[in-house]
């Protein structure tokens, strides 16, 4: 395969795979944090976890594809990579500040547990743990999928 065609598709079928297994890892790791924990049924949990797994595994996929159109080139991962994954997780963060705020302050879908380390501004908090969860996953996981993805050759 030429460098023009560096294994963009291969890339993004792995990176999906990682960043899912990566999103439900960290998921229920964080589970307790919420005060459905203690309040909910196994079942309310199992689905929680499913449901916010699948919807990171969507935003982590919407994230990489809009860094891509806006910063991307067309021999992705082999140039213009660093650019592409940092917008990639600049846009993941900045949708988790908004979704954070929006669920736990306006709409109230889902509450902290006291053992939540929370950042206030006024009456808005927004979980620590979820915070981190963008910047570290998708950092990781376009790293651990670039490391499987990319021949040593073609790495900018």
């Amino acid at each position: 395969m030429t460098k023009e065609g560096t294994h963009w598709l291969a890339f993004m079928r792995r990176y999906l795979v990682i960043v899912a297994a990566a999103h439900l890892l960290w998921e229920v790791l964080q589970i307790p944090f919420y005060t459905l924990w203690q309040e909910g049924t196994w079942m309310q949990i199992a689905y929680a976890i499913l449901h916010c797994t699948g919807g990171d595994i969507l935003i982590s996929l919407a994230a990489l594809i809009l860094a891509l159109v806006l910063a991307g080139s067309e021999q992705w991962p082999a140039f213009g990579f660093r650019k592409t994954a940092l917008l990639a997780v600049l846009f993941g963060v900045a949708y988790t500040v908004y979704s954070e705020w929006l669920n736990v302050n306006v709409y109230q879908s889902w509450a902290y547990a006291e053992a939540m380390p929370v950042l206030t501004s006024g009456s808005i908090k927004i979980g620590l743990l979820p915070l981190l969860q963008w910047f570290v996953v998708p950092s990781v996981s376009i790293w651990l999928t670039r490391k499987l993805t990319t021949t040593e050759g073609e790495k900018s």
